[in-house]
């Protein structure tokens, strides 16, 4: 950053305005579509895209593309940039959400399948009204379970779902439930430790 940029500009504030300008562009086009010509209705087999999501409790109305995964639809249009792309193929598991309380990775999961279900993001997690922390979340920070932190949001994610069906798992039996999880540090003995913490407040 030189002496002649403007004040209060940031690289946070330069990617906010390139995805706000997207936004806008993408509803534009939308609005101004030819969904019909002459009054007749669109192709056989066209996708709406003006659809609605229930994300972290909240009703989304939101234009979609047919080929968007909903990690991108998250963190470019919803702007929960708290679900991380890392792979981008279903391989490390950043992108994690609950999907009707079962994790899926986001990146491979289409927007458009997500329509009807409830989805919920590491944003979500933490109470809205007092901004208390999930058990997970809580774990993670007592324990300090990370290093670059890039992969905790899927961990706590995936450990949260696996906990729903298993409230008092083994340590084993909670390495095997986050498994789809990876960390670029190699720091699983530290997480595990932190996401047992979780559990254990889960259960109070």
């Amino acid at each position: 950053m030189t002496e002649d940029t403007p004040q209060g500009f940031s690289r946070r504030n330069f990617i906010k305005g390139v995805i706000a300008a997207g936004a806008v562009a993408s509803s534009s086009a939308y609005l101004f579509r030819t969904a019909t010509v002459h009054g007749q209705p669109s192709a056989a087999g066209a996708v709406e895209r003006l659809i609605t999501l229930t994300v972290n409790g909240q009703d989304r109305r939101i234009d979609v593309m047919p080929q968007e995964t909903l990690a991108m639809t998250l963190r470019y249009k919803l702007g929960l940039t708290g679900t991380k792309i890392g792979c981008d193929r279903a391989e490390c598991g950043a992108c994690t959400v609950l999907i009707d309380d079962v994790p899926h990775y986001s990146c491979s999961f289409l927007t458009h399948r997500a329509r009807g279900k409830k989805i919920v993001t590491i944003e979500g997690l933490a109470d809205a009204a007092t901004g208390k922390l999930s058990p997970v979340q809580q774990g993670v920070v007592d324990e300090q379970g990370f290093q670059c932190a890039f992969c905790m949001p899927g961990f706590v994610m995936a450990a949260t779902g696996y906990l729903k069906a298993n409230k008092n798992p083994t340590r084993q039996e909670l390495a095997h439930g986050v498994s789809g999880n990876l960390c670029r540090c190699q720091d699983y003995d530290k997480i595990l430790t932190a996401l047992m913490r979780g559990a254990e407040l889960m259960r109070g």
